[in-house]
């Protein structure tokens, strides 16, 4: 019994690493791309980015296959792995120690985090249709309080960090990198990635406060 416990729960960390890195990573990096258009003004946004999305054949079965269902299977497994005590951290060094525990700390922050995104966007376009219709003008104005600004700052910095930082122990989990220098080596790149992809999306917030012609930068 234990070793089909154990066997099911390998099983299941595989698939939880794996649904991280693809669909929800990928959506994150196309998320990221997606906002830093902004820089482009409003117009682009609304119309080359957001209308372009909204044209695309079985966008809500789409986003519920590829983002939604993905993103709570493995938000729902990280909860799960925190809940049951399986996890050992003291086997680890002292910094995998604490990049261990920044994970799990950092993936229940991305969670409220994005109930506030889609709350502000998805769920708030429900009930007020304007915003759906010039999203780039709902987001300006929120961002432009700097209480929600450093929200999505601190959504932005926690999403890099667990992704890079996911990827940098998927390897190990999945034996890419066995050794000690090259799982350094390979921690560097995930550095350098978390780097870029933060410089990405904190081009993208700060596009839609001082893009052409809008109010913030006008």
């Amino acid at each position: 019994m234990s070793a089909s416990i154990d066997n099911a729960h390998f099983l299941l960390r595989r698939l939880h690493s794996l649904l991280g890195l693809l669909p929800v990573g990928a959506f994150l990096l196309f998320h990221l791309w997606e906002n830093s258009q902004s820089r482009f003004g409003a117009a682009h946004y609304n119309e080359q980015v957001v209308g372009a999305l909204k044209a695309l054949n079985y966008l809500p079965a789409i986003e519920v296959a590829v983002v939604a269902l993905p993103l709570l299977l493995h938000a729902g497994y990280g909860l799960a792995i925190i809940g049951s005590g399986r996890a050992q951290p003291l086997r680890y060094g002292f910094l995998r120690n604490r990049l261990y525990w920044l994970q799990r700390i950092s993936g229940v922050a991305l969670i409220l985090f994005l109930l506030l995104h889609v709350g502000l966007t998805r769920i708030a376009g429900l009930f007020e249709p304007s915003i759906g219709a010039d999203l780039f003008a709902h987001m300006q104005q929120a961002l432009s309080q700097p209480a929600v600004f450093g929200l999505y700052l601190a959504g932005l910095l926690l999403a890099v960090f667990h992704l890079a930082n996911g990827l940098s122990t998927a390897a190990i989990a999945w034996g890419l990198t066995t050794s000690t220098a090259a799982q350094r080596r390979f921690g560097w790149f995930c550095t350098g990635f978390g780097l870029l992809l933060a410089a990405l999306g904190l081009h993208g917030l700060t596009g839609f406060l001082t893009a052409p012609g809008s109010g913030a930068g006008a």
